[in-house]
C-alpha cells in the first residue's frame, strides 16, 4: 500500500505542472484548456486518495460529479475555440479581445 505523503505529493506535483503549463505557454489556448484540465484532474486524486485512506466514499461521489463538470467545461472551451478559429483563422490568445461585441 502506498504512503498517503506520496500520494498527495503526486497530486501536488500534477497540480504545479498544471500551473507551469498555463504560465509558460500564454499564447496557445489548447495548452492552457489542457493544464486547467490537469489541475482538475490533481484536485479529483486528492479526493479520491483522502477518500480511500479515510475509508469513506463521499469524496469518491464527489468526484465523479468534478469530472461531469470539467467534461462539460472543457466541451464548451474547445467550442468557443472552434468558433473563434473559423472566424479568425488562428489560435493566438491575445488576439481573443476581438471578439468583443
Amino acid at each position: 500500500m502506498y504512503d498517503l505523503y506520496n500520494l498527495v505529493f503526486l497530486s501536488v506535483l500534477m497540480f504545479i505542472i498544471g500551473i507551469m503549463g498555463m504560465f509558460a505557454v500564454r499564447s496557445n489556448l489548447i495548452v492552457i484548456l489542457v493544464s486547467i484540465e490537469l489541475m482538475l484532474l490533481a484536485v479529483n486524486l486528492n479526493f479520491i486518495f483522502f477518500s480511500v485512506f479515510l475509508d469513506d466514499f463521499y469524496g469518491q461521489i464527489f468526484s465523479f460529479f468534478i469530472l461531469t463538470v470539467a467534461a462539460a467545461e472543457s466541451a464548451i472551451g474547445l467550442a468557443i475555440l472552434v468558433v473563434y478559429y473559423r472566424l479568425r483563422g488562428t489560435i493566438f490568445i491575445n488576439w481573443v479581445d476581438y471578439l468583443k461585441g
